[in-house]
């Protein structure tokens, strides 16, 4: 079937791992669909989508400045060349559905398709809706989410609960795959901590494990760090005339499903992309969520795994002391390891891309 359809938004790999991972889906289930990608200027689904193989359109929009509200005036003139742009390129296209995964890009895009008369299905990640998401809910012909009782959000028959797409090497990852502790040096018999902070890096999260890296390592954990882009010079300098043993890390993790199999314990932003991954792989984990979020929606998610005993967090401005005392505990309990690795697990939705196009297909053929 030859369909053709829009994916917008992105901004950060939160967003933009799931639309691939949507587009692959369509791709693989209907090889004559045409997708065109429309992200906004200068982000970096601007590099991330082309890499995959995929067409994108850019527009000027960016976000509200929170602090300096006269800026918001230039926000608010970007919104509507965006909305013009947005126009042009929907029109030129002919697109049968467009599908927001939220991001700059995604408002202005949904809501123009939406005044086209083109249907509109989006897809929101977080287990708090954003007042974007909130206003395109009253004009989406379908609403994809990941947490039950989002109907306090959006019109109950319009919900659909698929989950966020996870990147697939992730799903078939192996507990303590064998190439996978070769490729850290790291032994098999041995607690593992995993850090990750986002691709450009925590910094109170990187300070929490600095500051506890003799703790830790003293007592035989075995660390995988991922510094982020941000950091990462700055701790190789830091720990250059040092021997940790057993301590791997870098600015990014290239093979996170060999992150995921050896890693007895997480530490994590609250992100909702990296949730989807850790109650899919069952990973017992410590939150710390960003505060330098919009409406703070980290602590809102990393909260609905804490009250059910599926995640353990922590504030960030108590991460820098709590962090690396708080893991060695953790870590030292198998038992509740065990607990919060069977708690998370009953937040997983499995093979969310197919259900979301199952949704994306309904709508069309309808």
């Amino acid at each position: 079937m030859s369909y053709k359809i829009i994916i917008s938004g992105g901004g950060t790999g939160g967003h933009i791992f799931p639309a691939l991972s949507i587009a692959n889906e369509i791709r693989r289930r209907f090889p004559d669909a045409d997708i065109l990608f429309i992200g906004a200027e200068g982000r970096m689904e601007m590099e991330r989508v082309p890499a995959a193989g995929y067409n994108i359109a850019g527009l000027p929009v960016s976000g509200l400045n929170r602090t300096d509200k006269l800026k918001n005036i230039s926000v608010i003139l970007k919104f509507v060349k965006s909305l013009i742009m947005a126009r042009k390129y929907i029109r030129k296209f002919k697109p049968d559905i467009v599908i927001g995964v939220g991001g700059y890009a995604s408002a202005p895009t949904s809501w123009m398709a939406s005044l086209m008369k083109i249907p509109v299905l989006i897809q929101e990640q977080n287990s708090y809706a954003g007042v974007t998401n909130k206003m395109l809910g009253k004009i989406a012909a379908k609403i994809c989410v990941s947490y039950r009782g989002m109907e306090k959000f959006f019109p109950p028959e319009k919900i659909a609960l698929t989950g966020n797409p996870v990147r697939k090497d992730l799903e078939t990852a192996r507990e303590k795959d064998a190439e996978a502790l070769g490729y850290f040096g790291l032994e098999g018999d041995k607690p593992t901590l995993l850090i990750i902070g986002g691709s450009l890096g925590a910094r109170t999260i990187n300070k929490g494990v600095r500051r506890g890296l003799k703790l830790l390592t003293d007592a035989g954990v075995q660390i995988i760090w991922q510094t982020g882009r941000y950091y990462f010079e700055t701790i190789q300098e830091d720990l250059k005339d040092t021997d940790y043993g057993g301590l791997w890390f870098n600015d990014f993790i290239s093979r996170m499903d060999y992150a995921y199999s050896v890693a007895d314990l997480v530490v994590s932003r609250a992100g909702a992309g990296t949730i989807s991954e850790l109650c899919i792989l069952k990973k017992a984990v410590i939150l710390v969520p960003s505060p330098n979020v919009a409406e703070d929606h980290q602590m809102k998610n990393a909260r609905a795994l804490s009250d059910n005993d599926a995640a353990v967090l922590i504030p960030d401005v108590e991460a820098e002391e709590r962090l690396a005392p708080v893991a060695l505990e953790l870590l030292g309990d198998k038992k509740k390891i065990r607990s919060l690795s069977e708690n998370i697990a009953l937040f997983a939705q499995y093979d969310s891309a197919e259900r979301i196009v199952n949704e994306v297909v309904e709508i069309i053929e309808s």
